[in-house]
């Protein structure tokens, strides 16, 4: 095998490794962001259950701010 040859090999194993890498970060950030968005959801319900159990008037989150 010429020299060539086994640096184009050697770069391909790289770039496949670095690919493989990728794609578990890809599929790992992807997870996390999963479980987030159920947290960030499940804040909500419970802040606007809370708002909605102190009989206050308009929902916080559906209030305009005082500049508008």
């Amino acid at each position: 095998m010429s020299t060539s040859t086994e640096r184009l090999e050697e770069q391909i194993a790289h770039l496949t490794r670095t690919v493989d890498d990728l794609s578990d970060v890809v599929a790992r950030q992807g997870r996390e962001i999963d479980v987030l968005t159920r947290r960030v959801e499940m804040l909500l319900r419970r802040e606007a259950e809370r708002e909605a159990d102190s009989g206050a008037g308009i929902p916080l989150a559906d209030q305009r701010p005082p500049h508008w």
